[in-house]
């Protein structure tokens, strides 16, 4: 006689199923429509069976992220989303980012960097000039000085070692999000939606290919400026990979971008005013004791073809205009020259090898 055993749908456990799928249901009514304690307890189940992530740096959810969706037709994106988890606390100490030297590598061990100068082991070395009143935001990967009257940071700061350039973080699950420690709250992702600018970058994704979360860092809303697609897509893109190359080439590199703010730039945004700024930045110090050199670049946001070559300005025009004093722990004197330099030399000394 044939089996008639029932084959397929199976009553008891589909029923075992349902009343898991309600429990989850229910506790993320409890939490008031909050993921992270689901996401936790299914962790937690996940590990008790041993069912683990294969990768380590699982992104989580993010109470903070935008409820708005990353648009794919939207012009003002830069077309990189994020899944996003909240990373307040840093895997490794602030200080050990302070300076491109003797810095742990991605197998652990030690990374034969360039020689420092004394003067570089102060802390926070690598920043501008701030005072207690400012709105100074630190993350693992970079700090920022907010401007909240602009909804725009007017700089961005951080070492930049060569292995940090290359790795597997990967940016296409990545998305813009506000950032939690900014106090009175940044712009949204939405108010960037068919306004015509890009969600720029200030210290780009790029640079932090060596984490996953210091790249998902990078799409924190504080970080970001409007930018014309062709300048955010054109020329800084071959800023920011030209800078990446001289951070290999020279082991590492102290870096500043920013954008340049005043009263009455034009605004996008539609719950929060975003200034558009007109011009942005780069200022970038190489150590390497006795050697030091220091090159500026200034570009209009607007798209350009000619050699980035020609963007390169004294640091300190960029100082009067921006009123930010760069790499104040230099000695007095070797500041003055070398932010006073002329710009031609400057650049034979960066570009020629």
């Amino acid at each position: 006689m044939k089996n008639s055993a029932r084959r397929g749908f199976r009553f008891p456990n589909n029923t075992l199923l349902l009343l898991f799928v309600f429990f989850l249901i229910g506790l993320f009514l409890h939490y008031g429509g909050r993921t992270q304690p689901v996401v936790a307890f299914w962790n937690d189940i996940r590990s008790a069976i041993g069912l683990r992530s294969s990768r380590h740096d699982e992104p989580k959810k993010n109470p903070y992220k935008a409820p708005e969706p990353q648009e794919t037709e939207d012009v003002a994106t830069d077309d990189r989303s994020a899944e996003a988890s909240d990373s307040r606390v840093p895997d490794r100490a602030s200080d050990e980012r302070a300076s491109p030297s003797n810095r742990t590598g991605p197998m652990g061990g030690t990374v034969t960097g360039n020689k420092r100068f004394d003067f570089e082991k102060q802390p926070n070395f690598g920043l501008p000039a701030f005072t207690s009143q400012d709105d100074i935001i630190q993350h693992e990967g970079y700090t920022l000085r907010y401007r909240d009257e602009y909804k725009v940071a007017d700089w961005v700061a951080y070492p930049l070692l060569g292995y940090e350039t290359t790795g597997d973080a990967d940016r296409s699950g990545e998305q813009f999000k506000p950032d939690p420690l900014v106090r009175n709250g940044t712009a949204l992702p939405s108010d960037y939606t068919r306004s015509g600018y890009d969600r720029g970058h200030l210290a780009p994704a790029g640079d932090f290919k060596f984490s996953q979360r210091m790249m998902r860092e990078s799409f924190y809303m504080s970080n970001v400026s409007p930018q014309a697609p062709q300048f955010n897509r054109g020329i800084w893109k071959e800023l920011e990979e030209l800078v990446r190359t001289w951070a290999v080439r020279d082991n590492g590199l102290y870096v500043v971008t920013g954008s340049v703010l005043k009263r009455g730039l034009p605004t996008i945004g539609k719950t929060t005013e975003v200034s558009v700024p007109q011009q942005f930045y780069k200022v970038i110090l190489y150590c390497n004791a006795p050697d030091i050199r220091m090159i500026g670049f200034l570009l209009n946001n607007e798209p350009s073809s000619e050699s980035l070559r020609t963007f390169v300005v004294p640091v300190d025009q960029i100082e009067r205009l921006t009123g930010i004093d760069f790499f104040p722990k230099l000695p007095d004197d070797l500041e003055r020259r070398l932010e006073s330099q002329n710009p031609s030399l400057t650049a034979a000394d960066w570009f020629s090898y």
